[in-house]
């Protein structure tokens, strides 16, 4: 087995390997173009992600600066994600983000770890496991998620989580680590913050 096929089979491999490496900085340069776009050029924008990702759906918006080990090429996006500035993905192999996802400011999801053993760090040796993030979740600003973890949909992590365990559908996670305090339910249909109520007859709300 290549070192490149071992990026995708949870083996320990060498990231520095010419092929993975000649590849990776290609997929740099095109982040760097992304990265160095006009607010006005949305369209661009949205064409080059086309071509940066393994698959992305439509309607999705990444506001730059954008962070990717490999620009996006091992990441796979529904439609109608969302990713404020500062998103970083560690995407040496898979990462999968559901439709409607949104990302707040400064989130990074992991998929490369390295061993602990000392001997095996100092060969920059690495390993990778994928990440999958359901269908309409929200991912606070600052929030880190790491290597092999499951999100699942319609859930909520807190500013500033770390999510080393997965989490279940309908559930608000929080904290360091990450867990569940509770699930998404009949008080959230009437509060959308604190003591403030969803007005169900507003036309903002309607007309969506």
């Amino acid at each position: 087995m290549s070192m490149k096929d071992k990026m995708h089979s949870g083996e320990i491999y060498f990231p520095g390997d010419a092929e993975i490496m000649k590849e990776q900085i290609k997929c740099l340069d095109r982040l760097y173009d992304f990265n160095n776009t006009r607010p006005t050029e949305l369209e661009k924008r949205s064409e080059m992600l086309k071509e940066m990702f393994a698959e992305i759906g439509e309607g999705c918006y990444i506001e730059p600066p954008f962070h990717s080990n490999f620009g996006g090429k091992h990441v796979h996006f529904g439609k109608n994600v969302y990713a404020n500035f500062g998103l970083t993905l560690v995407d040496d192999t898979h990462i999968y983000v559901g439709d409607y996802t949104m990302f707040g400011p400064n989130v990074v999801v992991a998929t490369a770890g390295h061993p602990i053993l000392p001997e095996l760090r100092a060969k920059g040796l690495q390993y990778n496991s994928p990440v999958k993030i359901g269908k309409n979740c929200w991912i606070g600003a600052g929030a880190v998620i790491v290597p092999g973890v499951t999100i699942g949909d319609n859930v909520v992590i807190g500013a500033g989580s770390v999510v080393t365990k997965d989490i279940p559908d309908m559930s608000v996670a929080v904290g360091n680590p990450c867990k569940v305090i509770r699930q998404v339910n009949e008080h959230d249909r009437e509060y959308y913050f604190k003591n403030r109520k969803i007005d169900w007859t507003s036309e903002d709300i309607k007309n969506l």
